[in-house]
């Protein structure tokens, strides 16, 4: 079974954190898109507002966990007229069936992309077998 077909988000409402017994926080699930080479998985997750330290990025046991908070805060006496998005923040769980060297993981965001690099493990990857 490849990764592309095991891939299932699992969760839109965010668990809460530190133990704390409080009632699951509501979350969105981002855009993402996953791409495969020989080597590795490429993920790309749309995270807009989001920084560097607004972002965990967790796996373990075949789970992949992606969460971010956006930094910015509205202003006082502030009113929308319209608005796309919410200050919610975003969660994203995918499950693999353990093909993805998770020692190995990068990950880089740019501009509220994030681009997550998920090589495979060695017994994975395509051989290519000599004949005798």
């Amino acid at each position: 079974m490849s990764l592309l077909t095991s891939l299932i988000p699992t969760l839109t409402r965010t668990p809460a954190r530190n133990g704390e017994a409080k009632a699951a926080a509501p979350s969105v699930k981002p855009p993402y898109e996953v791409k495969e080479t020989d080597d590795a998985y490429g993920l790309t997750v749309q995270l807009p507002g989001v920084a560097k330290d607004g972002l965990s990025i967790t796996a373990e046991d075949g789970v992949l966990t992606i969460h971010g908070e956006r930094g910015w805060k509205r202003p006082a006496g502030w009113t929308s007229l319209y608005r796309e998005s919410t200050d919610l923040p975003f969660e994203l769980v995918l499950q693999h069936d353990n093909a993805i060297d998770e020692e190995k993981i990068l990950a880089e965001l740019r501009d509220g992309v994030l681009r997550v690099s998920l090589p495979k493990t060695e017994a994975r990857k395509p051989r290519k077998i000599t004949v005798s």
